[in-house]
């Protein structure tokens, strides 16, 4: 009785503790990513629309440790284990959407469709139980009903450790590259039918599978890549002017050698 009246400080203490971690692991990081169209990214002046972004489960860390200065929703699984990275995400001013397609997945669309007309989405289509790598129907069928279109995000880590897990769960290497590379939109046509849902599904899978690939092996080579951007934690979301909050997005520093100079003379 005692244990279990500890267990939710424990579980929100260790969830701060986890974003403090990814946040100082993230400063020893090389992270940089390349676009297929920059226009999908927000913290680019190309940006337009909103959007739902994908990336697998094992790479989860990558967007919860970049992207926490920025609006955006995040389907998170209701099971108790996640709560460490339900509070991580949090502290890490993220907005977390508890549900899956097993654990108050009805719930969570409802709360996500609300959400989606005013930011963007982010859901690891994998998750919680896997199978790894292989993309459950939600997206798509949300992607269908919303009028919002896909955007697979690849990512990539240089030599990273993987738990023993259903994902393989990657983390990255102190001082060691991480990558990242923005697919086009794929949109989805309304009131499809179970077969097209299903060709759309295959479709951004292999989208999906195709990036992660590149960006793991960008990661692996550490090779420079035209139009590559570097990102910098010292960007706020103020320096980027939207319309709408932002989604999933990469701070990257882009600034002019001016302001580079002033910035480092301060």
């Amino acid at each position: 009785m005692e244990q279990k009246r500890w267990d939710p400080l424990i579980r929100r203490w260790g969830g701060y503790g986890l974003a403090l971690g990814l946040r100082r692991l993230l400063g020893t990081l090389d992270v940089r990513v390349t676009h297929y169209d920059r226009s999908v990214d927000p913290s680019l002046p190309e940006f337009r629309g909103l959007g739902i972004y994908v990336f697998w489960h094992e790479y989860i860390t990558f967007p919860i440790a970049c992207w926490g200065n920025y609006d955006i929703a995040m389907l998170v699984s209701q099971h108790r284990d996640a709560d460490w990275l339900i509070h991580a995400a949090e502290a890490l001013r993220f907005r977390v959407v508890r549900g899956s397609s097993t654990r108050g997945g009805s719930q969570a669309i409802r709360e996500l469709k609300r959400i989606s007309k005013e930011a963007s989405l982010t859901i690891t289509p994998d998750g919680p139980q896997g199978p790894r790598r292989q993309l459950a129907m939600g997206p798509i069928y949300l992607a269908s009903r919303l009028g919002l279109p896909i955007i697979p995000v690849g990512f990539g880590y240089d030599r990273p450790w993987r738990f023993n897990t259903w994902d393989a769960f990657a983390v990255p290497r102190p001082f060691s590259r991480a990558r990242g590379i923005m697919g086009d939109r794929v949109f989805i046509a309304p009131r499809l039918g179970r077969d097209a849902l299903e060709t759309a599904r295959l479709d951004v899978e292999r989208r999906l599978n195709r990036l992660t690939v590149e960006a793991e092996t960008w990661a692996a080579a550490g090779d420079r890549r035209e139009g590559e951007l570097g990102f910098s934690r010292r960007r706020r979301r103020s320096d980027v002017n939207h319309s709408t909050p932002p989604p999933l997005s990469l701070a990257y520093s882009q600034r002019k050698a001016k302001q580079s100079d002033q910035t480092d003379a301060a």
